[in-house]
């Protein structure tokens, strides 16, 4: 894929998730979208089980503040050590520190509790977007699209893909089985996030992408 075509991709999903998000936004805060977000939760809920509250919890517990800063960190040591990938370091971490800041100024914009169908766990602070699903779209996909750049075959692309899909949704599903977010909260933020990341992958591309990471 060449560069013209890769910038205006990336432009296209970026303004579709910010209108999506946009759209999402003001569906809650005019109430429209209580049924949708009450039937999710009650079908995720039902499911109610011993194994698989342990497995929610698992993956909230991956998806939390602490453990995707320890990750980060852990990542960006391998691109920059193992790889050489310097330029590309720079969109990997301000790609996810710019990710937390923008939750929380969403947040703080739109005040929105979180909800108190069952809560399973306990959690702290306003629910939309959540911070969980912007922090796990951000960083699983920030890294697969720079492991892509320099993987192949095609069928280790795919695996590359599928895991990190797979990490993204359970993630954001373990926040709604918890009770702790929305379905709008989780969708809200893989939208958010997904402008986020699409707008800053393609600054990449077009101001980073004539010269090529090399070690240094």
């Amino acid at each position: 894929m060449n560069l013209k075509l890769q910038l205006v991709l990336a432009f296209i999903i970026s303004l579709i998730c910010a209108i999506g998000f946009g759209i999402m936004a003001m569906f809650i805060q005019k109430t429209t979208i209580d049924n949708f977000d009450r039937s999710i939760i009650q079908f995720v809920q039902n499911l109610e089980a011993p194994l698989l509250t342990n497995i929610m919890k698992f993956f909230s517990f991956i998806g939390s503040g602490n453990v995707v800063a320890i990750l980060v960190i852990i990542i960006a040591v391998y691109l920059y050590k193992g790889l050489g990938h310097r330029r590309e370091l720079v969109l990997f971490i301000g790609v996810n520190i710019g990710s937390g800041l923008l939750n929380k100024a969403l947040k703080t914009v739109f005040q929105r509790a979180r909800p108190t169908i069952h809560q399973i766990v306990e959690e702290a602070g306003y629910s939309f977007p959540s911070g969980h699903s912007m922090g796990a779209f951000t960083l699983y996909g920030v890294t697969a699209f720079l492991l892509w750049r320099h993987t192949s075959p095609a069928i280790n692309r795919v695996v590359l893909i599928i895991i990190s899909s797979l990490m993204i949704v359970a993630i954001g599903i373990s926040r709604i089985y918890l009770g702790v977010h929305y379905p709008s909260d989780v969708v809200g933020g893989y939208l958010a996030s997904g402008f986020w990341l699409a707008i800053s992958i393609w600054f990449f591309q077009r101001f980073g992408q004539s010269k090529q990471p090399s070690k240094e």
